[in-house]
This record gives C-alpha cells, sequence and structure tokens, in this order.
C-alpha cells in the first residue's frame, strides 16, 4: 500500500458496462473493481473518457459515451471527473454535446482516440469551430497522440486551448512533443502508455521544459497504474516538482479545489 498523499491521474478509461472495458486480460472485473484497484496504488483521484470502437458514421454513440461518464461520475463523485468525446462531421452535435456537458460540470474534451472513433486528424475542417467553441468556453482538450504535424496545427491554431498531448512515446515521439511544447505555451503532455517505463524519460522531460506542464496518468486498464506511480517516485526530480506532476497541474488545468 502507497502512503497516503494526493495522486490525480488525468488519463484513465472507466465503464460501467463490460463492452466498455478496454484492455486484453479481462480485469478488472467491474465497475467497482476499476476503482478499487486505484485506490490501492494510491490514486486519489481521476480523469478520462469511456471508449469503445465505433465508425464514426453516426453521432448517437458519442452520446451514449459520455453519458456513460456522468453515470461514472454520479457513483464516484468525489473521485472521478468526466472526460467528453466530440466528433468530426457532426459540428453542430459536438457544439452543442460541449453545452450538455458543460453544463453537468464537465470541463475536460478527451481523451480523445481518433482511430477507435472513425476519424483520423484534429484539423478536421468539421471540428475547427468546435475548436473556436471550446476556446471560447475554457474547456481542457487531452488528444491521443497521432500525427505531430496535426497536434501541432491544432495547439498553433487555437492558442488559447490548452491542449494536453497522451504518451510520451519512445524517444523520438518525445523529442517532437517537446519541440512543440518548447514553442506552444498551450501544449501539455501526460506520461501514460510508452515512454516513462525508460529510466530517466521524467527527469530529461523536466529538465527541457519544466515540470509545470507535465501530468501524470496511467491509461488504466490498458497499462499497469502501481508502475506508473513507482516511476515517478524513483526519478530524480523535486519534491516539489513530484507534487506538481502527481497532482497540483491536473487540479490547476481543471479548476479544482485550491489550485483552481
Amino acid at each position: 500500500m502507497y502512503p497516503m498523499r494526493k495522486i490525480f491521474d488525468f488519463h484513465l478509461h472507466p465503464f460501467i458496462d463490460l463492452k466498455d472495458r478496454i484492455g486484453h486480460y479481462g480485469a478488472p472485473a467491474s465497475t467497482e473493481a476499476f476503482v478499487a484497484h486505484l485506490k490501492k496504488v494510491g490514486i486519489t483521484s481521476c480523469a478520462g473518457s469511456v471508449v469503445r470502437p465505433i465508425d464514426g458514421k453516426e453521432f448517437a454513440p458519442i452520446r451514449e459515451m459520455n453519458d456513460q461518464a456522468l453515470r461514472f461520475r454520479d457513483r464516484f463523485p468525489d473521485f472521478y471527473h468526466p472526460g467528453m468525446h466530440i466528433l468530426p462531421g457532426f459540428p453542430d452535435e459536438s457544439i452543442q454535446e460541449l453545452d450538455r456537458m458543460r453544463a453537468e460540470g464537465v470541463k475536460l474534451i478527451g481523451e480523445l482516440v481518433p482511430y477507435m472513433m472513425g476519424y483520423r486528424e484534429y484539423m478536421h475542417p468539421t471540428l475547427l469551430p468546435v475548436w473556436e467553441y471550446a476556446q471560447k468556453t475554457q474547456m481542457l482538450v487531452s488528444i491521443h497522440s497521432i500525427d505531430i504535424q496535426d497536434m501541432e496545427k491544432l495547439v498553433a491554431s487555437f492558442p488559447r486551448l490548452k491542449v494536453v498531448m497522451a504518451h510520451p512515446g519512445e524517444f523520438p515521439s518525445l523529442q517532437q512533443k517537446l519541440e512543440v511544447m518548447k514553442k506552444h505555451p498551450n501544449a501539455y503532455l501526460d506520461i501514460c502508455g510508452t515512454g516513462l517505463f525508460r529510466y530517466n524519460m521524467l527527469s530529461y522531460t523536466v529538465k527541457a521544459i519544466g515540470a509545470d506542464r507535465i501530468l501524470f496518468a496511467t491509461d488504466f486498464p490498458t497499462c499497469n497504474p502501481a508502475m506508473q506511480v513507482a516511476a515517478v517516485d524513483f526519478e530524480d526530480i523535486t519534491p516539489d516538482e513530484r507534487e506538481a506532476i502527481f497532482h497540483g497541474n491536473a487540479e490547476r488545468l481543471l479548476g479544482l479545489g485550491e489550485n483552481g
């Protein structure tokens, strides 16, 4: 059991129905087990989206996934902060969904996972008015890392839209993300998935761009959250940097508690 402290997992994928459980090994077995496992390793708060494969040809599955996220929040209101989906090809419906979810207190779009949702690019022409509206309403965006040029166009075109790029990736991919972050102060990085298991990755990243734009995340249940927590604890960073990464940065961006 990890010591009592605050750890905000910025990027995971909860489920109510087992059909929405991602990962290949049949666990966790239930919604309750999902939360219990996270708490066992020290996670005190979390955020993220419900995901499932869709073809992207109709908007109804997007509303259904967003509804699932709200249901999960209602079951664990002090633990989980919902992330919502939007969809290219449906700008009006996406903006209406933004308003609906904002009325429910939702502040996060994503993690968006294009390869599961039937699209390929964030700068799709039909998404541009949606990003403009998200920027206007001060939504935070979490995006699965795909084409680096597409992601940079997003943060460059909407400089007041705070965008969190998921997954450091291996060294060349991380280098590309760091270059984007150096040029665009509205670009952030979450450290789940490939990357953190490479020793000194986090220390290297903190030295390159500072600790205030790095967010702890696990991608649970795809990845093992205990390994992510232990990796951050083991890296050669200061206590203040570790605290910012573990919870302070996410709380500030989402406007939560004393960091809001």
